[in-house]
This record gives C-alpha cells, sequence and structure tokens, in this order.
C-alpha cells in the first residue's frame, strides 16, 4: 500500500493546472466501504465488481479506480480527485456512491482481491480481502 500512496504522491507533484485555472488537485484514495463480487468465477468469463464509498468533503469527487495486480493478488481502491480551495465543507449526508470495473478471469486457481479501507491507529493499511475460486 505504500506503493500506492507513493504514487498517488508522485501524480500530485506531477499535477499541473492550467493556466486559466488557479484552482489546484490532489489526488487521494478513498476506503471502500463494501463490495459486490462473485463468490466463484469461470475461467474465460467477465465479471462486474462493485464497489461503494463515501465522499469527505464537497471538495472531493471521483476520478478512477486504482488497481494492481500482482500474480493471483488483485489491490484496489477507490482514487478522489481534491480540489484544493478553502470553502470545503464536511459531508455530513451518509451517501454512499458506486463504481464499477469489469474482470476477465485468465488464470485457474483463485483469486484475491484487497480492497482498502484505510489505515488503522499505527498507519498500517486494513483491506476488506476476499479469495475467490475459479472453476474450470
Amino acid at each position: 500500500m505504500k506503493k500506492i500512496l507513493s504514487v498517488v504522491t508522485l501524480l500530485f507533484l506531477l499535477n499541473s493546472c492550467s493556466p486559466e485555472s488557479d484552482t489546484r488537485y490532489s489526488l487521494e484514495l478513498l476506503p471502500v466501504e463494501s463490495v459486490e463480487i462473485p463468490t466463484e468465477m469461470t475461467l474465460g468469463e467477465t465479471y462486474q465488481f462493485k464497489m461503494y464509498y463515501r465522499l469527505p468533503s464537497t471538495c472531493h469527487s471521483y476520478n478512477t479506480i486504482y488497481y494492481h495486480k500482482d500474480l493471483n493478488v488483485r489491490t484496489v481502491a477507490v482514487e478522489s480527485l481534491v480540489r484544493e480551495q478553502n470553502n470545503c465543507q464536511e459531508v455530513t449526508e451518509n451517501n454512499l456512491y458506486e463504481c464499477t470495473f469489469d474482470f476477465v478471469v485468465t488464470s485457474n486457481g483463485s483469486y484475491v482481491f484487497k480492497f482498502w479501507q484505510g489505515e488503522d491507529a499505527q498507519g498500517n493499511d486494513i483491506f476488506l480481502e476476499y479469495e475467490i475460486p475459479v472453476l474450470n
């Protein structure tokens, strides 16, 4: 997860503003609250995964899905775009937002999906983990 934060930080540093705009932006990962995923998959098939997340302030908006693969392990998070302004307000509604991605099963065995849920008090990453077997 440290790699994720390093990539996000690097993107933030490389992020530039257009000449017409004084607004600056940064990227921030948002915790995945819950997911809808299959309990088993079939080789060669495509499955839609749904993730639910919350926007912490009025300056946050959905940007993309962070997705990293390492052998059969997939680490997934929601990436938000944050407008850096003084008038951002904390979101008090309890709204859940949905984002989806398609997953194509390309190997046998099983896949481990790790959905990032933030950090604990010591700064360690917390994941919602699922192992999904692949059927032939």
